[in-house]
Protein backbone atom coordinates (compact mmCIF):
# COMPACT_ATOMS: atom_id res chain seq x y z
CA UNK A 1 0.00 0.00 0.00
CA UNK A 2 1.06 3.62 -0.34
CA UNK A 3 1.92 5.88 2.57
CA UNK A 4 -1.02 8.07 1.57
CA UNK A 5 -3.40 5.23 2.56
CA UNK A 6 -2.36 4.81 6.19
CA UNK A 7 -4.41 6.01 9.15
CA UNK A 8 -3.55 8.39 11.97
CA UNK A 9 -1.62 6.57 14.69
CA UNK A 10 -0.59 3.70 12.41
CA UNK A 11 3.05 2.55 12.33
CA UNK A 12 4.36 1.15 9.06
CA UNK A 13 7.62 0.03 7.50
CA UNK A 14 8.90 1.63 4.30
CA UNK A 15 9.30 -1.03 1.61
CA UNK A 16 10.04 1.06 -1.49
CA UNK A 17 10.47 4.69 -2.49
CA UNK A 18 9.71 4.88 -6.19
CA UNK A 19 11.10 8.35 -6.93
CA UNK A 20 14.89 8.75 -6.74
CA UNK A 21 14.74 12.43 -5.73
CA UNK A 22 12.32 11.65 -2.90
CA UNK A 23 14.49 8.68 -1.88
CA UNK A 24 17.50 11.00 -1.61
CA UNK A 25 15.55 13.54 0.44
CA UNK A 26 14.32 10.85 2.82
CA UNK A 27 17.83 9.44 3.26
CA UNK A 28 18.88 12.90 4.49
CA UNK A 29 16.27 12.47 7.25
CA UNK A 30 17.59 8.98 8.01
CA UNK A 31 14.54 7.32 6.46
CA UNK A 32 15.08 4.57 3.91
CA UNK A 33 13.68 1.23 2.89
CA UNK A 34 13.15 -0.79 6.07
CA UNK A 35 12.60 2.27 8.29
CA UNK A 36 9.59 2.32 10.62
CA UNK A 37 7.51 5.49 10.64
CA UNK A 38 4.37 6.51 12.51
CA UNK A 39 1.59 8.74 11.16
CA UNK A 40 1.01 11.42 13.78
CA UNK A 41 -1.63 13.35 11.86
CA UNK A 42 -3.36 13.47 8.48
CA UNK A 43 -4.44 17.04 7.84
CA UNK A 44 -7.50 17.11 5.53
CA UNK A 45 -6.38 18.23 2.07
CA UNK A 46 -2.95 18.88 3.58
CA UNK A 47 0.27 17.18 4.60
CA UNK A 48 0.98 14.07 6.64
CA UNK A 49 2.83 14.52 9.93
CA UNK A 50 5.21 11.59 10.41
CA UNK A 51 7.53 10.48 13.20
CA UNK A 52 10.73 8.52 12.71
CA UNK A 53 12.58 7.89 15.96
CA UNK A 54 12.50 11.28 17.72
CA UNK A 55 12.15 13.29 14.51
CA UNK A 56 8.86 14.68 13.17
CA UNK A 57 8.42 15.75 9.55
CA UNK A 58 5.56 16.83 7.30
CA UNK A 59 5.23 15.53 3.74
CA UNK A 60 2.75 16.33 1.02
CA UNK A 61 0.15 13.89 -0.26
CA UNK A 62 1.73 13.59 -3.72
CA UNK A 63 5.02 12.52 -2.15
CA UNK A 64 3.19 10.06 0.12
CA UNK A 65 1.68 8.39 -2.96
CA UNK A 66 5.19 7.47 -4.17
CA UNK A 67 6.23 5.68 -0.98
CA UNK A 68 5.23 2.05 -0.55
CA UNK A 69 4.78 0.69 2.98
CA UNK A 70 3.52 -2.35 4.85
CA UNK A 71 2.15 -2.78 8.35
CA UNK A 72 4.87 -2.94 10.98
Amino acid sequence: MCLSEIKRGQTVQVTRIRDEVIRTQFIRFGIGEGSRICCLEKIPCGPFMLRHNLQEIAIGREIAKKIEVRGA
